[in-house]
């Protein structure tokens, strides 16, 4: 995991709890299957359960949905969306609009062979320009390279293996570089930058 420097959460000042939607962008199909194996991986690295989108061509229905407090009030949640959250929806908008609008916290789901393109950069401006409250990007699978990943000056937290990557293939240079590999302090990372977003 990238290192942050952040405050402490203030003396009297209430923990949010971590509610958040992962997003990623591609086709329906292709976002279908990447969240079916990435979103629980997440959740699992986060101890969060997961939380569907009952109806993804809706967002504002969804968000209501999502936000409506479950049975214990401070319980957080993922909830995988598997639209692109730029991709214009029937009833006008977009998902990215919607989460700027409603202040909802999202994580930015990238596929490794993904990084050979401009898809971080303008997936990470798309969800800024409607101001989401973006907490970082994750990477699903190998390799991981963390000067580049330095470099390029987006808010990565780290990756996440996938069940076919080899170990093999990336070990030398996941060791020249360190592992990155999303665990238990992602939470408490999330958690902190939350706590210093104006969600209001």
């Amino acid at each position: 995991m990238m290192p942050i420097s952040s405050p402490a959460t203030p003396i009297g000042r209430r923990e949010l709890p971590l509610r958040l939607v992962l997003a990623a962008c591609g086709r329906r199909r292709e976002l279908t299957a990447l969240m079916d194996s990435a979103a629980p991986a997440l959740a699992a690295a986060l101890e969060l359960p997961l939380r569907p989108l009952d109806n993804p061509d809706a967002p504002i229905q969804c968000l209501e949905g999502l936000l409506t407090p479950p049975e214990a009030a401070d319980a957080g949640w993922l909830a995988p969306l598997g639209l692109d959250p730029g991709l214009p929806l029937p009833s006008a908008g977009c998902w990215a609009e919607a989460l700027g609008a409603w202040r909802q916290p999202c994580l930015l789901l990238l596929r490794g062979e993904e990084l050979d393109t401009g898809r971080p950069a303008a997936a990470t401006a798309l969800l800024r320009q409607w101001g989401v409250p973006l907490l970082g990007l994750v990477q699903w699978g190998r390799p991981w390279c963390p000067s580049e990943r330095r470099g390029d000056g987006l808010p990565w937290l780290g990756w996440l293996p996938r069940p076919d990557d080899s170990e093999d293939a990336s070990r030398e240079r996941d060791q020249e570089e360190g592992p990155g590999q999303l665990d238990a302090r992602l939470g408490p990372l999330l958690r902190r930058r939350l706590a210093r977003l104006d969600l209001g």
